[in-house]
């Protein structure tokens, strides 16, 4: 661990920030798509998520310009998870609860697991053949096949949206576990969310048309909350704790984002909590964590 790392304390405590920070996000997303569309949603969120980035890396004098080593992730994580992910799951949220959204995306670790076997040969020991299982099963229990309206076209193409966001995600994931680091990631943030942008911009003027905005305070601070908390403070956070906590306690800690998120809708949102989504998510939250802790061993 470098000297420049926090003390444990510290770094648990960023960790909580890290979770509330993005579970409460799940939240904002949800209301934002009241003032705004879709896409148009995800890319305003992502314009500012730039500003406080540069701001922020400004501030902590860590602006660096990307070296040629450095192309591959950056359109990596801007185009699959700032880009891709996030306008799918903005789409998907239209006919998707949040709660059940934040579910339902976090499955991403699940599909890292055949796609590092595949790409990377990264062995699938016992452990996290038992945690894919157990991760499977919650997704089948959410939907349950019995019960599931599927002349509902609305809810198949939000569910649909959300878990192929979880798999641009997951791609995205697989690159970042082979790429060799030249810049440090929090240097890097503010070139993948300035491409995120950019791409996002440009998509949901060829989708959406010129953006319709119902302006007003509540959009203010709704926008300020994703930007700054939701992407540049939250980045922070985590990388800061990546560096000073071994990666098993995070991944297992930040498995709290779609608990709260799940706790946030209900509360803030008044969304319906059933016993199947209860279930489901704690079958996917042990799977994942099953997984993690064999990596970590």
């Amino acid at each position: 661990m470098s000297s420049n790392a926090l003390s444990r304390r510290h770094a648990l405590l960023l960790l909580c920030v890290v979770v509330l920070a993005w579970g409460f996000t799940w939240i904002v997303n949800k209301l934002l798509l009241d003032y705004m569309t879709p896409i148009w949603a995800a890319a305003a969120r992502s314009i500012v998520g730039t500003a406080a980035l540069l701001a922020l890396g400004l501030a902590l004098r860590r602006v660096a310009w990307p070296v040629k080593a450095d192309i591959p992730v950056i359109l990596s994580v801007g185009l699959l998870h700032m880009g891709a992910f996030a306008a799918l799951v903005s789409l998907g949220m239209l006919y998707v609860p949040a709660g059940r959204s934040a579910v339902l995306a976090y499955t991403t670790p699940l599909w890292v697991i055949p796609g590092a076997w595949l790409f990377l040969g990264e062995p699938v020991r016992r452990a996290r053949r038992a945690g894919l299982v157990l991760g499977l099963l919650g997704v089948l229990v959410i939907f349950n096949p019995l019960a599931f309206d599927w002349s509902n076209r609305d809810a198949l193409y939000g569910n649909g949206l959300i878990l192929l966001a979880a798999l641009c995600w997951a791609a995205n994931i697989v690159y970042v576990r082979a790429h060799r680091w030249v810049t440090p990631p929090f240097e890097l943030a503010l070139w993948q969310a300035l491409l995120a942008s950019a791409a996002l911009c440009i998509v949901a003027y060829a989708a959406e048309g010129a953006p319709r905005v119902a302006w007003d305070a509540d959009l203010g601070w709704l926008l300020g909350y994703a930007g700054v908390f939701g992407i540049a403070v939250a980045h922070w956070a985590a990388v800061n704790v990546n560096r000073s906590l071994p990666a098993g306690v995070t991944s297992i800690g930040l498995l709290g984002v779609p608990v709260f998120g799940l706790l946030c809708s209900a509360v803030v949102l008044h969304e319906p909590v059933n016993a199947s989504l209860l279930t489901g998510m704690a079958l996917i939250v042990t799977g994942i964590a099953a997984g993690m802790i064999e990596r970590r061993a």
